[in-house]
């Protein structure tokens, strides 16, 4: 029931932006190196980012840093001089920066089809009244870190997971990957063109799904098997491998939760 609840809220989460973090471009200019986020996932200013982060397509590296916790924190300190968040490290620009319109505009400029901002992200309101909605809404998940578990060492190799910003199931994940203070590699996994559009089980487009010919999710359905559906979990550090939000949370917590 609890899990089911944290569904409904992270659903709310999604339609008070608009579905904002859905679509993105087939064909990703991705950068030779991985593109590095400091950030926690109920910031909405974090999530200005991400959202851009899926319309690009681009996969990227997230180093966790919730409220009270430590260990990704006082690494961007160490990097950038201050706690603020977003932080994006970019070493293929030799770039470091604050501020989610700043970050923004970057990414549009270096990984965009045409080097400039789209209107719809060029001007952001300083409050973010509907992301930060949207945070009250999914009960600020991805807010703090989780002081009830008893803390590890950081796993060796960067945990895997496949999804899209707007996804509720994916956005489940990601707060308990913020909260455990696990740092991720997140792939992307935009919806390409009208027929991607819907669950798995459910999609607008009836029949065998066909994802577009040489686009992004035709080599990520190489990767699931017959269907595309995310979250998708790879763990290399155990070499488990995991659909469906509520296993993959339970694993987290078992994992590297206790």
């Amino acid at each position: 029931m609890l899990h089911q609840i944290k569904v409904i809220q992270a659903i709310a989460s999604a339609v008070l932006e608009g579905g904002r973090g859905t679509n993105g471009t087939a064909h990703p200019k991705q950068p030779e190196k991985a593109l590095k986020l400091y950030e926690f996932e109920g910031s909405p200013f974090c999530r200005r980012v991400r959202e851009v982060m899926t319309t690009l397509n681009l996969d990227y590296e997230v180093y966790p840093c919730p409220k009270g916790g430590e260990r990704y924190r006082t690494e961007m300190k160490a990097l950038g001089g201050r706690r603020q968040f977003p932080f994006l490290v970019d070493d293929n620009t030799g770039t470091q920066l604050y501020e989610s319109q700043a970050i923004i505009h970057h990414l549009f400029k270096h990984y965009g089809k045409t080097g400039q901002t789209p209107k719809q992200y060029s001007h952001y309101p300083k409050v973010p009244v509907l992301a930060l909605a949207g945070t009250v809404v999914n009960g600020a998940r991805g807010v703090w870190v989780n002081k009830k578990i008893l803390k590890r060492e950081a796993p060796e190799k960067l945990l895997e997971l496949w999804g899209f910003e707007a996804s509720p199931f994916t956005r489940i994940v990601r707060a308990e990957l913020t909260e455990l203070e696990l740092a991720f590699k997140f792939h992307n996994v935009s919806k390409e063109r009208w027929q991607d559009q819907g669950m798995a089980i459910l999609r607008l487009k009836p029949g065998q799904y066909v994802p577009l010919e040489g686009g992004k999710r035709e080599q990520v359905l190489k990767l699931m098997g017959d269907n595309i559906q995310v979250p998708y979990l790879v763990d290399p550090n155990t070499g488990v491998k995991l659909f469906e939000s509520a296993k993959i949370v339970k694993y987290l917590r078992a994992q590297y939760g206790a």
